[in-house]
């Protein structure tokens, strides 16, 4: 799986492309999933000044259908050509797509260095497409990994220690524009409802602000007040609340934008100052407003300008913690993405011994001796298996994935591309080989027949741990015993069959007693060397 990134922001567009790019935001995830099999997986993260879309594609050769995907989604939606939502997206691949989102999610790429905000919406982000299944593993790590190092840039940089934000920001510039900064004497008219309006709302109230009204023109202001404080508002006491308003803050991005012949006709008469804070992605207000007389007009490109800049060490110790952990996350998924290859490997290798296993086993019968060769086969598997898998995480961690996989399959014709289903059936024992990499299946597998024998089978289990085995000495001591005598040793010249192999199963509603005594909960089957009985 392959992580790729369509970004548009503030540093590389105006924000008015912006909203118009994040039209139908919501729905793009979803509509590219079920539209194209070149996406897998898709986040949106869509604030007041960026738009950007987080997908997966299968491989390498999928990322560019995967974009062209996007585009044509997000053209759809917007009414903007395809040609043009294309050029308005920068796009990230490999350790760029985990960098770029850990710079934004802990502050680096904001207006406002350093603001606490975006880690909130980048939580968000995910579970929104969770929510709509359309997050897939890949990406749901990444911005796992992205929360993660946000809390780490805060804990361990002095950046954003002074809690600026875009609205923080913007209040202070509207006390400056201000006859006074003092908040507690001001009347507020807050619009929207959405997490900014949630932002505004607190930073007012931290600033002793308590007169503030609230509209939204979806319905939502009896709810939001409900929880947050302030008085909502109608459509008909609107243009009352706005006259008696010292500041208006517009965080809605509706449709129904305030024009500035509007305003002017609700101000008649008026000579109080007002402040308007637009800080919605698609105006709030009409920009002329800021033409009227005694309106004064902040934008987000207002907020931009006038935020200050953090100390250059601690923005520099912040950017080195996300280029290391962006590091880190890109050498994690090449680990990951080598499993498969690792496990192919050994799946082959065990079908290879399985088979020479069986051929043994009809040579020789269920004997002790095939016991050891079987034992000393699996031991000379794991030694010779141990250098290729520590190869594949020193390749994986170099990006050389590919020489690794190109390998299997010009030694051992494993081809790791092949569906499952199309690998299924029985493994050559020597040449090539197509390895599936699907997890088994908790089915047991099916009981072996010795090729000697011919209704008997076997229900030694040849597959048990070699760390549960004894040394050959011990396991010849525990295994002379006659039949039917438990004590004692097998005489040397004795003609009685010799136990070579055996199992015990025990009730667990019994208690462990003495078989001797009361064999009932008991079950032991016996395989011996001179016949196949099983007893």
């Amino acid at each position: 799986m392959v992580l790729l990134s369509l970004v548009a922001t503030h540093s590389n567009v105006d924000l008015e492309t912006v909203a118009r790019l994040s039209v139908g935001a919501p729905q793009v995830p979803s509509v590219a999933l079920a539209d194209d099999r070149s996406v897998s997986g898709a986040v949106v993260l869509a604030t007041c000044n960026r738009f950007e879309i987080y997908a997966e594609a299968p491989s390498d050769e999928d990322v560019e259908a995967a974009r062209s995907a996007i585009v044509s989604t997000i053209s759809e939606y917007s009414g903007i050509p395809e040609q043009s939502v294309s050029a308005s997206f920068e796009t990230h691949t490999g350790q760029d797509v985990a960098e770029h989102l850990f710079a934004v999610g802990a502050g680096l790429d904001s207006a406002v260095i350093g603001e606490r905000e975006i880690a909130g919406q980048v939580r968000r982000a995910l579970i929104d497409a969770q929510g709509s299944g359309a997050a897939s593993g890949g990406l749901v790590r990444l911005f796992q990994a992205a929360s993660k190092t946000a809390k780490d840039v805060g804990a361990q940089t002095a950046l954003g220690t002074r809690g600026r934000s875009i609205v923080s920001v913007a209040l202070e510039l509207a006390g400056d524009l201000s006859d006074t900064a003092d908040w507690s004497r001001k009347t507020v008219v807050l619009f929207g409802t959405g997490a900014y309006a949630g932002a505004a709302m607190a930073a007012l109230k931290d600033r002793g602000c308590t007169d503030i009204s609230v509209f939204s023109s979806s319905g939502r202001a009896e709810a939001f007040v409900a929880t947050r404080g302030g008085t909502a508002v109608t459509a008909s006491d609107l243009p009352g609340a706005m006259r008696r308003a010292d500041a208006v803050i517009g965080c809605s991005g509706s449709d129904a934008r305030i024009d500035a012949s509007d305003l002017a006709r609700i101000r008649e008469g008026s000579n109080r100052q007002l402040v308007v804070i637009d800080l919605a992605l698609s105006h709030d207000f009409d920009p002329a407003v800021g033409m009227l007389d005694d309106v004064e007009l902040i934008t987000l490109e207002s907020v931009r300008a006038a935020a200050p800049e953090e100390q250059a060490d601690a923005l520099a110790q912040a950017t080195d913690l996300v280029r290391n952990a962006a590091r880190s996350f890109e050498e994690q998924q090449a680990t990951r993405a080598m499993n498969a290859a690792i496990v192919a490997l050994r799946r082959h290798t065990q079908a290879v011994l399985d088979s020479e296993m069986e051929r043994v086993r009809a040579q020789h019968g269920c004997t002790a001796a095939a016991e050891e060769v079987e034992f000393a086969l699996r031991r000379m598997v794991r030694q010779l298996l141990h250098v290729p898998t520590v190869r594949a995480r020193e390749l994986a961690a170099e990006g050389r994935q590919d020489d690794y996989t190109a390998g299997l399959e010009a030694l051992y014709g494993i081809d790791l591309m092949l569906p499952a289903e199309q690998a299924a059936g029985p493994a050559a024992p020597a040449g090539g080989a197509v390895v599936p990499v699907a997890a088994p299946t908790s089915a047991a597998p099916p009981a072996r027949t010795d090729a000697r024998a011919e209704g008997p089978v076997c229900p030694v289990d040849h597959e048990r741990p070699a760390q549960t085995r004894r040394p050959r000495a011990a396991r010849a001591e525990r295994l002379s015993l006659p039949h039917g005598s438990p004590h004692g040793t097998r005489p040397e010249h004795s003609q009685e069959p010799r136990l070579v192999a055996g199992f015990v199963r025990f009730d667990p509603t019994h208690p462990l007693e003495d078989p001797a005594v009361d064999g009932s909960h008991i079950g032991v089957a016996l395989c011996t060397e001179e016949s196949d009985d099983v007893g």
